[in-house]
């Protein structure tokens, strides 16, 4: 236990430092919430888990019907992940919310993280609407950005639904953040994070515009292998 408490300030620590070069101005005294939710803060984040492994087994579920019926799985792969709690603490420090965990679970909706890719377009609606009908699923937000793209070109379909998780003594309501994209698009959106993160990007402007230029290719790519797919299908 005092381990993962020491790496657990470590990561706080050096976002810390990494956020007042920046000009952010977190105060370092921002670590007492860590002591003072040590042990809450954990029970909390496997609670997050939980609701991870409801939603994933879910998409799983999905995608071994789909196997069955279409003799082909719509989903290609299916990664998870728990926000790092330096970016939580970050985040919340940011954006001015008040230091506690109820306020933690009540602003944050991706601190459990899934990301779906899906093999076409017209899987990532089919996957997303038979999500939403299911009677334990309740949906937070929708946003669309393979309709409507971003201004960098980014494209996907981002979901916040509420999954409940039974524990020992009750149930609880956690909010879990879905990512819907194509192979195209999750390739796309790996290139840009890596851009957006590394220091001293040489041709930053030109690069910009480069990854500009192949979302919309990409977008196109989607939608010509999509028809395709569709006319070997005979629909």
């Amino acid at each position: 236990m005092e381990a993962t408490q020491q790496t657990l300030e470590k990561a706080v620590l050096e976002k810390m430092a990494l956020r007042q070069q920046q000009g952010a101005g977190l105060d370092m005294s921002r670590i007492e919430w860590l002591d003072r939710t040590a042990q809450p803060y954990r029970e909390l984040m496997a609670y997050y888990r939980c609701a991870l492994m409801e939603v994933e087994t879910k998409f799983n579920v999905l995608n071994q019907e789909f196997s069955v019926q279409y003799d082909r799985n719509p989903i290609e792969s299916i990664k998870s992940r728990i926000k790092e709690p330096s970016s939580i603490l970050a985040k919340m420090v940011t954006r001015q919310y008040p230091l506690t965990l109820e306020s933690l679970e009540e602003n944050l909706c991706d601190v459990a993280g899934i990301r779906v890719v899906c093999s076409f377009i017209e899987d990532i609606y089919m996957l997303a609407d038979c999500l939403e009908k299911q009677d334990d699923i309740t949906l937070v937000t929708r946003k669309d950005y393979i309709k409507n793209p971003k201004d960098n070109g980014y494209r996907s379909l981002h979901l916040i639904v509420e999954v409940p998780i039974f524990l020992q003594r009750k149930k609880k309501l956690m909010k879990v953040e879905i990512q819907l994209r194509t192979i195209a698009m999750d390739l796309w959106a790996s290139l840009e994070h890596k851009m957006k993160y590394k220091k001293q990007v040489p041709n930053a402007e030109e690069l910009t515009r480069e990854l500009k230029v192949c979302a919309e290719m990409s977008a196109r790519l989607d939608e010509r292998m999509q028809a395709i797919h569709q006319g070997l299908m005979g629909d």
